[in-house]
């Protein structure tokens, strides 16, 4: 298995890249080659300077660099010789298993669009990220690469959050719901009411009907669905919602010798929190819907997002995640033609 990395993407490139790279493959290397694409000279200083032997990996000279500032469309078609394009182009070709960034989104997303292609069905890859709740996270989807969607969209988000749910999050049978402004399911704009009704007849899916956003932190989905605009404000909030929780409590814990004496009781379940509401242990969003496996890491990603970032591409190779995916949303193809058939064989009888 060959795992391909944007050693220039993200804040904090190439060093925290680097020495993710090195944490993956003294965890779990074993039968796995990971591949570091960048500026050779770059990255052999880069590694001196942190003391990472860079024997075990595969370096792969890309001269060029694709920034957060650059146009995603022009940096996809212009700059053929960085580590993103060179990068994907690759694992189109089958020359490696699985592709992990965490540089620009847009350029990531518009890249996989042209270079890596979709799966059968599927019209752009949505991100999906996990979000940590009472219970146990679940998967949002989209939450982010496509803010205008069509109610069709939705539903194979269904079908593949499903799918990811089952093979990498390890849920048996998902629960898949729909971010809306009412459990009723005459609630919400004309979208997702269609939305609605769609993901209700999706024979892959286990669908659960609607969820208010209030409801999201109790952990009684394991897949929620909506548009990309939608998602990303979610992901967003809560993200915002728990630094800003986390740094709220300090100050209550510092009044006076009694309540710093209540932190030392409480001290590892403060750790413990802090950990579940850590993206980092997550590593990184799957672009789902691509022909292949491709991982988004966080752009402000340390060593530990983008080790654990190599883990999930890992995990989808071993699980033949597109493969299955591809299948389910086969079968959710045919439910909605079938469908649509009926519907049409309907009408013409009532005329």
């Amino acid at each position: 298995m060959k795992i391909l990395l944007d050693a220039m993407g993200g804040d904090n490139a190439p060093n925290a890249v680097l020495q993710g790279a090195a944490q993956a493959a003294q965890e779990f290397g074993q039968g796995m080659t990971i591949a570091l694409l960048g500026p050779a000279e770059t990255l052999k200083k880069a590694a001196a300077e942190l003391s990472i032997d860079l024997a075990p990996f595969e370096l792969i000279d890309c001269p060029e660099v694709i920034t957060m500032e650059d146009d995603p469309v022009k940096a996809a078609r212009q700059k053929k010789d960085s580590s993103m394009i060179r990068g994907l182009t690759m694992l189109k070709n089958g020359e490696a298993d699985a592709f992990v960034s965490a540089g620009s989104t847009g350029a990531l997303h518009v890249a996989t669009s042209l270079i890596v292609r979709t799966l059968k069905g599927i019209k752009r890859p949505a991100l999906a990220a996990q979000i940590p709740t009472l219970k146990q996270p679940f998967l949002l989807l989209d939450c982010g690469a496509n803010a205008e969607c069509r109610a069709d969209m939705i539903n194979t988000f269904g079908t593949m959050g499903s799918v990811y749910a089952q093979q990498i999050m390890g849920r048996a049978v998902p629960a898949v719901a729909l971010v809306n402004n009412g459990t009723e399911d005459h609630k919400g704009t004309p979208l997702y009411r269609e939305a609605h009704e769609r993901l209700k007849t999706n024979p892959s899916i286990h669908f659960a009907g609607n969820i208010e956003p209030r409801d999201l932190l109790k952990g009684e989905a394991d897949v929620v669905v909506c548009d990309g605009f939608v998602g990303n404000v979610i992901l967003k909030l809560t993200e915002g919602v728990a630094g800003a929780l986390l740094s709220m409590l300090k100050p209550v814990f510092l009044k006076n010798i009694a309540t710093k004496l209540a932190y030392l009781t409480v001290k590892g379940g403060f750790k413990d929190l802090k950990k579940m509401m850590d993206s980092e242990e997550v590593g990184g969003a799957p672009l789902l819907g691509a022909a292949k496996p491709v991982i988004k890491a966080h752009g402000s990603s340390k060593a530990k997002g983008i080790k654990n970032a190599i883990r999930q591409a890992r995990l989808c190779v071993e699980n033949d995640l597109c493969g299955t995916m591809q299948k389910a949303l086969d079968e959710t193809l045919a439910a909605a033609a079938a469908a649509e058939t009926a519907a049409a064989e309907g009408n013409g009888e009532a005329g």
